[in-house]
């Protein structure tokens, strides 16, 4: 919200030398944020005044293009000129060469004279062109960084001004004012206005607000039975809230549309950030601007019939006021006429019933629209506007009739309009709740012990109605804090208007007992792990599309994956939620390798979204209270299961080279090495076996499961046609886990072995089997053969080749016994090494190589 502080002046106590910056280090001791600070005369210099035209001598010159040679009084006749500078003639006639032809002579104009500068650093000297030495120039619009009109130079006379000559131009255009720019948050609706911004810029100064509502209120006449026909039918309310809770129709007639904006009002405008259309435009946003209420202005000739206001019926269509034509929703809320829709509600209306240069006769709408209703429409249609904005944020439904007061009076006032008697005033709106606030309350949620004078008097400063009860106080909200609801937002403004200041700085002391849960430990644990081991983590998207979660969400190619489809994507080509981590981190790896990093190991711990059947939209339960347990119930079936997911990418090589370091390149097993690292943190064991999966290398693809058989996920080499299509580095390796059920299988304790004092007796064992055998099954046997003695068995060797028959491979492993009470003889070695060769003869048909 961006505040003049010429308008901010009106109506609170800003110090006449108080610049933008102060005026937002005010506000910001109540809680509201700066933004920007806005100060046209930053980028405009004087001298830049009225001028009128006294010559006007067209020229075509050899380029084809006509001039006009101009001369230009800037200075009263008979009068001196003070100002001095080269090119200033002290005669206060001024030779001007002119492209534009949108003027006459005697027409007043803004001169800018040599030593000026206008916005984009553009400096104005005395120069020679087309023959003749131009000193100064007749500006326009944009020129002034006022509009973007450039099609002619600004005639005063279009604005409805008639100043003396040589009057500070600035000045007569309002370009000395400045604005400040404060940033709205949701719950703060009616900062955006300047009524608003002005009360709570006395709360900050604790000087008293006059509002400026309450002398416009005392103008509004009373509703009349013969007021134009209007009908609110809403068939289908959002949350059981009615879309529309107060219109407020006046009539105006006789009104000249095409008067000018008077230069206060454009200015004001512009300052605020909108742009000057015409007269009736700028009213309904001036008013707006002023008390928060938006506006809307239809063509009283346009009109068929009467207004109402419903939702829309299937099929129907609106050409709104940007010239689009739009497919109308059930949940859009309409006004219309006899002829159909002729308006989104609080969001933007349509072109038939449009204010034109023609429109002699004027309805003026003030209504109140449900938040979420025009929030759902204004996101639908992707059509935000200053008015829909207002609307999302809550606007004050008392000030509807004021506001439609004023507009009415600006339309006598400027365009000569005569106001109807008629008044319609629709008023389904209910009083505020109160709010029971105990005595102590608010000292014993804040910290501070707040006086039961300075609770009173915060409130009541608000603009709440305060009694006082045995338990504390009874509060009835004003009507424009439509975000105070609880005894909650009670203290919250009680804390923010005595001041954040008188909050003690302290710590608060954590309860024992205390801290994070088993699974947040785990958690920490685990990627911790991984950071000390040289992964780095990252957060990816979990917005995917449906092919990444087809690819990634089942091993084998065609299996269904359910998936769920987001309502409102940020991208339709990633509309659903992820059902793997791999496809957000493979991201995030092209786009660090695109940038010219080589060597990258990547992981991130996250929640992906499995729905174990098709899940349905179920209806939101209404805001405000509590939904009951059966609701509870049903929303959770809506909800798909998320478990959490640890997955982590290589590329490149295993180190940075140096003088002392070969770095190697990486392969499946630092990815293999990574899943046991988080295995190996938790107490878990985890089972390998070689498998498939369609973004795994076919024959480098490792399964994990837990000791118990539940599968936990893959790591391996990602398939060379992956790769390929998705531009990643070469021979990239990955691995995924589901670490919701690892940290199940996590043990409770954890039994540390003692550590014998005795030595080892270590015997190497070289076994022929099935190729298709994996090895770490051949180790399982071993390990179960050999007994308790076996301290470690480790593959150190697999061999094909010359000696070992076609179809076989001999694997060669390295047995450590060791007994916790004695040193093992050798011939206590080998029994265990045979037991243990026994049990992989009988399972495999392991043979010792010869």
């Amino acid at each position: 919200m961006r505040v003049p502080l010429s308008w901010l002046r009106e109506h609170a106590p800003v110090p006449a030398d108080a610049t933008a910056e102060d005026v937002l280090a005010t506000l910001v001791q109540v809680g509201l944020e700066e933004e920007d600070v806005h100060r046209p005369a930053d980028e405009l210099h004087g001298p830049v005044v009225v001028g009128q035209v006294l010559s006007k001598e067209p020229e075509t010159h050899s380029n084809g293009k006509t001039v006009n040679w101009c001369t230009v009084r800037v200075v009263p006749e008979g009068r001196q000129q003070t100002l001095t500078g080269k090119g200033i003639d002290p005669s206060g006639v001024q030779g001007v060469i002119c492209g534009a032809h949108n003027f006459e002579v005697g027409d007043k104009v803004v001169v800018t004279l040599p030593g000026a500068v206008l916005p984009g650093n553009f400096r104005i000297s005395a120069r020679k062109t087309y023959g003749h030495t131009s000193a100064g120039m007749i500006a326009s619009v944009r020129e002034l960084g006022i509009g973007e009109d450039h099609d002619g130079i600004l005639v005063l006379s279009t604005l409805g001004l008639d100043p003396e000559i040589g009057t500070d131009a600035l000045e007569l255009l309002g370009l000395h004012d400045e604005a400040a720019e404060i940033n709205v948050t949701p719950d703060r609706g009616y900062a955006f206005s300047v009524r608003g911004v002005a009360r709570e810029y006395c709360h900050a100064v604790h000087q008293p607000f006059t509002d400026p509502a309450e002398a416009v209120s005392a103008r509004v006449p009373a509703p009349t039975a013969g007021g134009f026909p209007v009908t609110v039918d809403d068939a289908a309310p959002i949350h059981g809230n009615p879309g529309c809770t107060r219109f407020v129709a006046r009539t105006v007639t006789g009104i000249d549309a095409t008067a000018p904006t008077p230069p206060w009002m454009s200015a004001r405008l512009r300052l605020a950030g909108i742009r000057s259309i015409s007269l009736p435009v700028d009213i309904s946003n001036y008013v707006m601007l002023e008390f928060g209420q938006p506006l809307h202005f239809y063509d009283l000739g346009a009109l068929d019939g009467g207004l109402t206001v419903r939702r829309a019926a299937a099929g129907e269509t609106l050409t709104t006021l940007d010239g689009k034509q739009r497919a109308l929703d059930p949940e859009d809320l309409l006004i219309t006429d006899g002829s159909g829709p002729i308006g989104l509600a609080g969001v933007m209306g349509g072109a038939t019933t449009e204010v034109s240069d023609g429109t002699a006769d004027v309805l003026v709408e003030a209504a109140r629209f449900d938040e979420v209703s025009v929030a759902r429409t204004t996101r639908r249609h992707r059509l935000p506007s200053e008015a829909s904005k207002r609307f999302e944020r809550g606007v004050d439904p008392q000030i509807a009739p004021v506001a439609a007061q004023r507009a009415v009076e600006l339309l006598v006032e400027l365009a000569g309009g005569t106001a109807g008697p008629e008044v319609t005033d629709v008023d389904a709106t209910t009083a505020p709740e109160p709010i029971e606030l105990p005595w102590d309350y608010a000292g014993r949620r804040v910290g501070v012990d707040y006086t039961a004078e300075q609770v009173v008097s915060v409130l009541t400063e608000l603009g709440a109605q305060v009694e006082t009860t045995d338990e504390g106080w009874r509060v009835v909200p004003p009507s424009w804090r439509t975000d105070l609801v609880a005894k909650e937002d009670l203290v919250e403004e009680i804390a923010r208007l005595v001041g954040y200041d008188t909050i003690p700085s302290r710590l608060p002391v954590a309860p024992p007992g205390r801290g994070l849960t088993p699974e947040q430990q785990a958690r920490k644990r685990v990627a911790d792990a991984l950071a000390a081991a040289g992964l780095t983590e990252v957060l990816a998207y979990p917005f995917v599309s449906q092919a990444d979660n087809e690819l990634w969400g089942a091993p084998e190619p065609g299996a269904p994956v359910l998936s769920v489809k987001l309502a409102n994507p940020i991208s339709e080509a990633q509309g659903m939620l992820r059902v793997s981590l791999l496809p957000g981190l493979l991201e995030v790896l092209r786009r660090n390798t695109s940038r010219g990093f080589r060597d990258l190991a990547l992981y991130e711990v996250g929640r992906v979204f499995r729905p174990v059947q098709q899940l349905v939209t179920r209806t939101l339960p209404p805001l405000g209270a509590h939904p009951g347990q059966e609701v509870l119930e049903e929303l959770e079936t809506g909800i798909p299961v998320q478990p959490r997911h640890l997955a982590a990418v290589f590329a490149g090589r295993d180190a940075a080279e140096s003088p002392w370091v070969t770095p190697r390149p990486v392969d499946w097993q630092d990815a293999l090495d990574a899943a046991r690292l988080a295995g190996e943190v938790l107490g878990v064991e985890l089972t390998v076996r070689q498998g498939t999966h369609q973004a795994f290398h076919p024959g480098r693809t490792a399964v994990l499961s837990a000791p118990d058989g539940t599968p936990l996920g893959y790591a391996g080499e990602l398939h060379p046609q992956l790769v390929a299509a998705q531009d990643l580095p070469a021979r990239t390796v990955a691995m995924e886990l589901n670490l919701s059920s690892l940290i199940d299988a996590e043990v409770d304790v954890v039994q540390a072995r003692p550590i014998s004092g005795y030595p080892a007796a270590t015997q190497d064992v070289a076994l022929v089997v099935e190729d298709s055998v994996p090895a770490a099954e051949l180790r399982a046997a071993l390990e179960e053969g050999a007994g308790e003695l076996l301290e470690d068995v480790r593959v150190f060797d697999v061999y094909r080749g010359a000696g070992i028959e076609p179809g076989r491979k001999s694997v060669a492993l390295a047995l450590r016994f060791r007994a916790p009470d004695r040193t093992l003889t050798a011939d206590e070695a080998s029994a265990a090494r045979e037991a243990a060769v026994a049990v992989a003869a009988e399972r495999h048909g392991a043979v010792l190589r010869g």
